[in-house]
């Protein structure tokens, strides 16, 4: 096993765009620090990733939903003396469906999971950075940070504050030595759709991008310092179009995709 000077957290590590980032890392020799709430399954995943690359990983099983998960994980990786240089907040879901309708736990999960455990991780992690000079993070918004977003207005107006977040963030860091960058994929094919229970949205009809190629973008662009990164071309001009476009035009197109359609997804 190969012992890296750096290594780099990732939440949501056990599937979808979190787990093909915990690939491109290893390949480059990091040292992983793999966060998800299932442990056999990062369990197997670490195992490969030593065996093929020869790094070591170290993995945690928490669910971030819970309000005191991000202080253990530092508190845990601070008694492991493991100092974090990458810092990559993946985790996160969403929900279908009229707000009136939903379930207020739930979507509290989701508001803890996206917005509170990424900013915790965020400062915590931060402060090491800024005290040795250096380091990454990557925050993981979505399109939908671009717009509203009916049926999932508490999931757009999440991955709002992601961006925003970010982007502040990425500006009072100039010159400091740490790099804030926020990837926003569009429709990636990952777990994200069955969690969610969009099943018959129409959103994914219109191109799927697979996670392999989103991570791979979403890399490059942390590692040349790039604020914004928008996989693909169709999702750039989309981001771009937003914001000319009548607002009200933009919400009315959006709950357009997010209506069902009579499509059904293949058991």
């Amino acid at each position: 096993m190969t012992l890296s000077c750096k290594h780099v957290l990732i939440t949501g590590a056990s599937s979808g765009i979190g787990r093909e980032l915990a690939t491109l890392f290893a390949r480059d020799g990091y040292a992983l620090v793999l966060v998800a709430r299932d442990l056999a399954v990062l369990g197997r995943i670490g195992e490969e990733l030593t065996r093929v690359y020869g790094v070591a990983v170290h993995v945690i099983a928490q669910d971030l939903s819970r309000p005191n998960a991000v202080a253990e994980i530092y508190h845990e990786l601070k008694r492991l003396s493991i100092q974090i240089d990458v810092l990559i907040n993946n985790a996160g879901f969403g929900t279908y469906g009229a707000f009136a309708d939903a379930d207020p736990a739930i979507e509290l999960d989701m508001l803890q999971l996206n917005i509170a455990a990424l900013t915790q991780l965020t400062r915590f992690f931060l402060k090491d950075m800024l005290a040795k000079g250096e380091g990454r993070i990557l925050n993981v918004a979505s399109t939908a940070a671009f717009q509203p977003g009916p049926l999932m207005a508490v999931y757009y107006a999440s991955k709002a504050y992601v961006l925003s977040f970010s982007e502040a963030l990425a500006n009072e860091l100039r010159d400091s030595g740490v790099t804030v960058s926020t990837l926003c994929p569009g429709p990636t094919q990952t777990g994200f759709r069955r969690r969610a229970r969009m099943e018959h949205s129409r959103l994914f009809d219109w191109g799927v991008m697979d996670a392999a190629t989103v991570a791979a973008i979403g890399y490059h662009g942390l590692m040349r310092g790039k604020t914004v990164i928008i996989p693909g071309l169709k999702n750039r001009l989309l981001a771009l179009i937003v914001r000319f476009a009548p607002r009200r035009f933009v919400t009315a197109t959006v709950r357009m995709l997010q209506d069902k359609t009579s499509a059904v997804l293949p058991s």
